[in-house]
């Protein structure tokens, strides 16, 4: 979620060309593209202890001697090489490792970037609060957004650089280890078991994600795609009951928003612990205990979390101020649901929540909230009301073909607000200028 407190009162010195982000002005590197992370971990669970390395594959982007990768200040680097050579010089302070080279690599050159490190990992502290690696009561969750990738494991932590991942970690055998991708392996060795996930379609670092627990799993019937859960045992029966629409929920959006963007499925995660909101990952959505009650009440959370496989997760904001193209769609994915479960129609939420709106101080820029409210409801629900005032506008048949070529047209790629407005146009018969004036770039709700 977040860039660090302390990184916020001052910028370091970037070493190569910077990604240009003023929401996160220290995070990424532009010199370097990645296209893929392999992750060989160990973690023990009861010390809370993390060592391995990170296989970094990369392609420069100008000619380079020496660039950064963002990585926690809580984890130590022992060897970094570039290559299969030693590098000529390393430090990590600040959130950053940077590393020189003894020669330069020119401009498209291939890099294979290996760290050794190890520490003890915790969430980096940011103005939204704590984000990435969290210990729970026995475990462990990983809540990257927008900036906590770097708080277990060294990268390129911005949501433009989307890459591929595999994820092989080993823990005690007791534990199950969920991650984003496929489960190709799962070998026990002694008392430990390894487990590996490959993740092949692009994915942006704050999405991969890592948890672990005393869970078991559950598949889920009559689902169109394969969708499972991992949860405590205890909580078996409230799932049945809290998740039991799911299935229904993922028809609902495949003919509303076209096909599912990932081969290996979907999957839930009920922490034993409770959480404050639920969060989003690649493939994954991960919920607490309370979310898991018994009574269902969090069932326009489980729509939203799931709605964000198509928006957010494939169709990813290239920066952090067109949140609203991830919040809005979720949100607006909710309202959806309900008008299709038998509650309130979309039109019935959106006046409601236009009215609720209209109470609150009138100075959000949607298009730019800044990064302080890029996390405020009224992100989410104004970017809900200018897709409605869109379809209004449009049409039903006009707006959800709109929605599916928006899906497939930028599938696992980054975006930008003039993006959506310009393929907008193209289903409309008038300019749709002043409905974007009015919803996106007016502080004044319309």
């Amino acid at each position: 979620m977040k860039a660090s407190a302390k990184t916020a009162k001052k910028a370091p010195r970037s070493v190569g060309p910077a990604v240009f982000d003023e929401y996160l002005p220290h995070n990424g590197n532009s010199g370097y593209r990645v296209s893929r992370y392999e992750l060989d971990l160990q973690y023990k669970v009861a010390i809370n202890r993390l060592s391995g390395s990170a296989t970094i594959t990369a392609i420069t982007l100008t000619e380079l001697q020496q660039f950064t990768l963002d990585l926690s200040d809580a984890l130590a680097v022992s060897k970094v090489t570039v290559n299969g050579k030693r590098a000529a010089q390393f430090s990590c302070r600040a959130g950053k490792l940077r590393v020189r080279l003894a020669a330069k690599l020119a401009t498209g050159a291939a890099m294979s970037i290996v760290v050794r490190y190890g520490g003890s990992p915790r969430p980096l502290p940011t103005v939204w609060g704590d984000v990435g690696f969290e210990e729970l009561t026995e475990g462990v969750l990983v809540a990257g957004q927008p900036n906590g990738a770097a708080s277990w494991f060294p990268c390129n932590d911005h949501p433009s650089a989307k890459a591929a991942y595999r994820i092989q970690i080993s823990t005690e055998s007791p534990y199950r280890v969920v991650a984003n991708g496929k489960l190709v392996s799962r070998r026990v060795r002694a008392a430990q078991t390894v487990w590996t996930y490959e993740q092949p379609e692009p994915t942006s670092s704050y999405l991969v994600t890592l948890q672990i627990g005393r869970y078991e799993m559950a598949e889920l019937a009559k689902a169109p795609v394969p969708m499972r859960a991992a949860l405590p045992q205890r909580l078996r029966r409230e799932f049945d009951h809290d998740f039991a629409r799911q299935p229904e929920m993922m028809e609902l959006f495949i003919d509303l928003f076209g096909p599912y963007p990932l081969a290996s499925g979907y999957t839930v995660v009920v922490t034993d612990d409770p959480l404050e909101i639920p969060l989003e990952a690649q493939g994954i959505s991960i919920f607490g205990a309370n979310h898991c009650d018994g009574t269902r009440g969090s069932e326009r959370l489980i729509a939203h979390e799931l709605a964000h496989q198509w928006f957010g997760n494939s169709v990813t904001a290239r920066r952090w101020r067109d949140i609203w193209l991830h919040e809005g769609f979720a949100c607006y994915a909710e309202w959806l649901w309900s008008e299709h479960s038998g509650g309130l129609s979309a039109d019935e939420l959106a006046r409601y929540h236009h009215e609720r709106l209209c109470e609150e101080p009138q100075d959000l820029l949607l298009a730019d909230p800044g990064p302080g409210e890029m996390f405020d409801d009224r992100v989410y629900k104004r970017g809900a009301l200018t897709l409605h005032a869109l379809r209004a506008r449009i049409g039903d048949e006009r707006f959800f073909a709109l929605l599916k070529d928006w899906t497939t047209r930028y599938r696992h790629a980054t975006v930008a607000t003039d993006d959506f407005t310009g393929l907008a146009a193209a289903y409309s018969d008038e300019s749709l200028r002043p409905l974007w004036d009015g919803w996106l770039y007016a502080a004044k709700v319309p």
